[in-house]
């Protein structure tokens, strides 16, 4: 089986934490310092209740329910405006994620729940760690020489068990072009899908010929 990064492949495992009483001063100073977007808020056993991000912060600097001047008859959001503590300030329920996870699968999850980060919890429910877009960006971001090379070893060596050179790997800007021979006609839809399963992968051009 290919190996397909995960979410604990990628994720910041040294988390910036808050407790729910965490004073306001002291929550802006640690995004600040950690040059961090959001940082999750967790209970005494360290399962997060919430999320406190930097747009949180800027509703309490600038004393109004959204900085762009929305929000203005929604009490919660004017609670956060004059919020005190990181219990009051931050954003719930907190949505997250596992280590397990596939990138793919992350990413859809911050797009579904429309939020730029996601805390990662173990089976306790207890957080390891945090995923963001860019770092989900980053896995999709590979040379082409890497792909070629997992292509050609992994796919074509390893998987299929095909000879060196029986099929030539071309990769550019992550679109694949297969060119070649494979033993019989049924693999080499099974050639493509393991193709475009690699990570960097954008599309595959397969100009294969079966020999058998």
């Amino acid at each position: 089986m290919l190996h397909r990064r995960t979410v604990g492949d990628v994720m910041t495992e040294e988390v910036v934490t808050l407790g729910p009483d965490t004073p306001f001063q002291e929550v802006a100073a640690l995004l600040d310092a950690n040059d961090i977007a959001a940082a999750p808020v967790v209970d005494d056993e360290g399962a997060p209740v919430g999320v406190v991000s930097a747009s949180d912060v800027l509703r309490h600097e600038t004393g109004m329910p959204d900085p762009q001047g929305l929000d203005g008859n929604d009490e919660r959001a004017w609670g956060k405006a004059r919020a005190r503590t990181a219990g009051v300030l931050m954003s719930s329920p907190v949505f997250t994620a596992r280590a397990d996870w596939t990138i793919p699968q992350a990413a859809r999850e911050l797009r579904k729940r429309h939020v730029k980060q996601l805390p990662v919890v173990d089976d306790d429910g207890l957080v390891t760690g945090i995923v963001s877009r860019s770092d989900l960006l980053d896995a999709f971001i590979r040379s082409d020489v890497e792909i070629r090379d997992e292509i050609e070893q992994d796919v074509m060596g390893r998987i299929l068990g095909l000879d060196e050179g029986a099929v030539a790997v071309e990769v550019r800007d992550g679109d694949v072009t297969l060119r070649g021979h494979v033993p019989e006609p049924r693999l080499i839809p099974v050639v493509v899908g393991l193709c475009q399963g690699v990570d960097g992968v954008i599309a595959v051009a397969a100009h294969l010929a079966a020999t058998g």
